[in-house]
């Protein structure tokens, strides 16, 4: 398991941790500033510890969704690549929400360069859970395909948001994730 965060990159519980540049020692990409990204290539039970914890951290009732949800996106993608995104930016500032990732996709930039992230996300919010899938080109295919089936929740180019588990039909979820992983797969 790598590290990478604000203090450098390290491998491993108590190694010595490098100034610098930051990247992803594992495949020495560079990242440049970012978020506390921990990662994990194969079951790690540290990632695990601290999506259990981010979760743990929610009221009761987000807590029992956000657990069902963790393990149905395990079960639609087994093996995957556990990632850990604390929210904040090189200046200890939070920009987004903690997120726990699932998967391995590659993002291409404009410029060519490209960057190893999860293929889905989720995060809690103030108004209830948010499913990302990342990595599907066309913006409107998830509204379009599984809108109006999901129940009630708000559905974008790659978000699906909701404020309770019981409010969606989960294996309408569980065919969306499947479906976006199988769209990004190899990219």
């Amino acid at each position: 398991m790598w590290y990478v965060g604000r203090a450098g990159v390290r491998q491993g519980p108590g190694d010595s941790v490098l100034a610098g540049e930051w990247h992803i020692a594992e495949n020495s990409m560079r990242l440049g500033k970012a978020n506390l990204m921990i990662l994990s290539t194969g079951i790690d039970t540290n990632v695990r510890e601290l999506i259990e914890g981010h979760i743990a951290s929610q009221p009761e009732s987000k807590q029992r969704d956000m657990r069902t949800l963790h393990t149905l996106i395990l079960h639609a993608l087994p093996g995957c690549r556990l990632w850990f995104d604390d929210g904040k930016d090189g200046d200890d500032k939070t920009i987004t929400n903690p997120t726990a990732g699932y998967g391995l996709h590659t993002i291409t930039y404009a410029d060519g360069s490209t960057r190893e992230f999860f293929q889905i996300g989720m995060s809690a919010n103030s108004t209830g859970i948010s499913i990302y899938i990342l990595g599907i080109k066309d913006r409107t295919y998830l509204v379009r395909t599984y809108g109006k089936e999901l129940g009630k929740a708000k559905v974008t180019g790659y978000c699906i948001r909701f404020r309770h588990l019981a409010d969606i039909d989960t294996g309408v979820l569980e065919a969306a994730i499947r479906d976006g992983v199988g769209m990004t797969s190899g990219t």
